[in-house]
């Protein structure tokens, strides 16, 4: 009896066969940048396990077709992968939550958001949860060069203390990161 899990790239494989719906094994293989023949192996694997099945166009094309299991599959891995990213979403609410509240507690009032990116509209968002009233928020896209008023929130990765230089900054990228990771590794 086939193994009925499926490893990534064989979910990536249903992925785009249920987009597609019509491929070639070529097709298929350059999509995935994967061997013929690794392709063709994956795609046997498939058909054992139920997820898709062949359909002969004419005498030399064939089409490959997701079946109900396949398209539950699909819809399995597609809302598992959302309820993981809504829960990465509120961790790292959580963790600016944290952040914000201790600088606001200690008088900052006066921030610079660097980078406008939807982590800096989460930002936003935290502000609001907080009812805070009396702060200012800035948006800009580089990290200033010299010190400025009040606290500067990093936002964008690749950025390392020695691109800016002061210490009224915080690297919300690298202090969610290491935040969340202790956080995945104590609740497993």
């Amino acid at each position: 009896m086939p193994n009925n899990t499926l490893d990534e790239r064989e979910f990536e494989l249903i992925n785009i066969i249920g987009a597609e719906m019509a491929f070639s094994q070529r097709d298929l293989s350059q999509k995935i940048n994967l061997s013929l023949g690794a392709t063709n192996m994956l795609i046997r694997r498939l058909i054992s396990k139920g997820y898709i099945r062949l359909r002969q166009l004419d005498n030399r094309k064939v089409s490959y077709i997701l079946t109900p299991k396949g398209f539950m599959e699909k819809t399995r891995k597609a809302v598992k992968y959302t309820l993981k990213t809504i829960n990465s979403l509120g961790l790292i609410k959580g963790g600016i939550k944290d952040i914000v509240s201790k600088l606001y507690d200690n008088g900052i009032r006066s921030f610079i958001v660097v980078g406008k990116s939807d982590f800096a509209t989460v930002i936003e968002i935290v502000f609001k949860e907080l009812n805070l009233n009396d702060y200012h928020i800035e948006y800009v896209d580089v990290v200033p060069v010299k010190k400025v008023e009040g606290i500067v929130l990093i936002c964008k990765e690749d950025v390392t203390e020695a691109d800016y230089g002061f210490d009224n900054a915080v690297n919300l990228v690298q202090e969610l990161a290491r935040d969340i990771y202790v956080i995945n590794h104590l609740t497993g």
